[in-house]
């Protein structure tokens, strides 16, 4: 990945609006919203929320974050890994591999022991040493979705 730069928002807070346009762009989640939490993410003795993106030539090619709950019903399950996204034409290259790694040696410097994530995904993960753990409601969906776990 040596073309690709991981950001962390707390240490670029210049790039909240061009990082919450993308998210929202991919994930539908009113803008507003990623603003909001971005901010949030800026106040330093707050470990949650946290957001990431990765640029090359200062355009984000992929990104993720880490919020307390990803819309589903178990609120136990906390923090989760939340919209991970690797542009199509960027993917099979590592990056996603290499952004969870990045956020999970970020969230264990900020004291943070267990991460969760969602998807529909049923074998990407487990590359990366996550475990599958259950399935989970998601807000507003009909099927239930696999919950994963990982220990740092």
């Amino acid at each position: 990945m040596a073309a690709f730069e991981i950001k962390k928002i707390t240490d670029n807070p210049q790039l909240i609006n061009m990082a919450a346009n993308w998210f929202h762009l991919k994930w539908k989640i009113p803008l507003k919203a990623y603003k909001e939490s971005m901010q949030e993410c800026l106040k330093q003795y707050n470990a949650i929320p946290q957001w990431y993106i990765v640029l090359e030539d200062n355009h984000i090619i992929a990104g993720l974050g880490v919020i307390e709950n990803d819309f589903h019903d178990r609120k136990d399950l906390t923090p989760n890994i939340c919209a991970v996204y690797v542009e199509e034409s960027y993917r099979g290259q590592g990056i996603a591999g290499n952004m969870l790694n990045f956020v999970c040696e970020d969230m264990k410097k900020k004291g943070i022991d267990t991460l969760y994530l969602v998807t529909d995904h049923s074998s990407f993960y487990e590359r990366y040493n996550w475990q599958f753990f259950c399935m989970v409601q998601c807000d507003g969906e009909q099927t239930m979705s696999r919950m994963y776990i990982h220990h740092l």
